[in-house]
């Protein structure tokens, strides 16, 4: 056979969260300590496919990548068309917390990015001895919002188009077309209301300025890596919540935007495979 074939294996776990059942789907690739990676709103698993092909991170971590409940894959649970969904603090540490308690995974990392990266900072604050490192792409305490999210959801707009373009701004301009017109395609592809379900999270359901100081670094390395052209979660939001995290290792990324994992996975590694080492190694 000689067509390619990618190193990743998709399946779905059955979950009860907050007192539903849920059939979440994941994917994985690689060896050795556990990695899971959290996408960012609206979006989906996918967004790390680069990073589960890239042979010299899965030789050392088993990459893990799931779809949100009303993600990617994930469909929403029963009787949700009698609702609007709303992702919350609460619900998001059950449902990280659950996926890794499902798989046994032993002290974890975790990276996730935008809404991943804000809430690997709650789990620093409250579960921090549950993992062996943490890492927040485009992660800060808190943003103030710089659009409408009565947009995001309206039966004369075409919601995927407009979530897309919504974002489309966020990433570099050295982006690779290629891969920004996949990510792109990611958000096009959204539940209707799912992007607007996550920034109800992000908006206004985890404000963590007065919380962070509480992360203990010495319990679980932290590390925050945010894009330069992020006008999202600015460098400055980044370096002014590092400030407060005694321990906390910051770098901003030169030529990424708010999708680094999936923008310019390239450019990116540069970034991260020093980090995944340290981890490695213990540090």
């Amino acid at each position: 056979m000689d067509a390619a074939i990618d190193p990743i294996v998709g399946r779905y776990l059955h979950l009860t969260l907050q007192g539903r059942a849920h059939r979440v789907y994941f994917e994985e690739a690689g060896q050795g300590i556990p990695l899971v990676c959290l996408h960012t709103a609206g979006a989906d698993g996918r967004q790390f496919r680069h990073l589960m092909n890239d042979p010299e991170i899965t030789a050392h971590f088993r990459l893990l990548a799931f779809d949100l409940p009303w993600h990617g894959k994930s469909s929403p649970p029963e009787g949700w068309q009698e609702e609007e969904y709303r992702l919350t603090t609460e619900s998001y540490i059950e449902t990280v917390r659950a996926f890794c308690g499902a798989l046994a995974l032993e002290r974890p990392v975790v990276m996730g990015c935008s809404i991943g990266g804000r809430i690997v900072l709650q789990l620093a604050i409250d579960h921090a001895g549950e993992f062996r490192a943490l890492i927040g792409l485009e992660a800060a305490d808190f943003q103030t919002p710089w659009y409408d999210t009565a947009w995001l959801h309206r039966p004369d707009v075409h919601g995927g188009e407009v979530c897309a373009a919504l974002v489309s701004g966020l990433m570099a301009p050295q982006s690779p077309p290629a891969d920004r017109w996949e990510t792109l395609w990611h958000y096009m592809q959204s539940g209707p209301g799912v992007f607007k379900g996550d920034l109800y999270f992000y908006r206004v359901d985890a404000d963590l300025r007065d919380e962070v100081a509480k992360i203990d670094t010495s319990a679980c390395p932290l590390y925050l890596l945010t894009g330069e052209y992020d006008f999202s979660c600015q460098p400055e939001d980044t370096l002014r919540t590092a400030e407060r995290i005694a321990g906390a290792e910051v770098v901003v990324m030169k030529e990424l935007g708010h999708f680094p994992m999936s923008e310019h996975p390239a450019k990116f590694r540069q970034y991260i495979l020093p980090v995944l080492e340290k981890i490695r190694a213990g540090e």
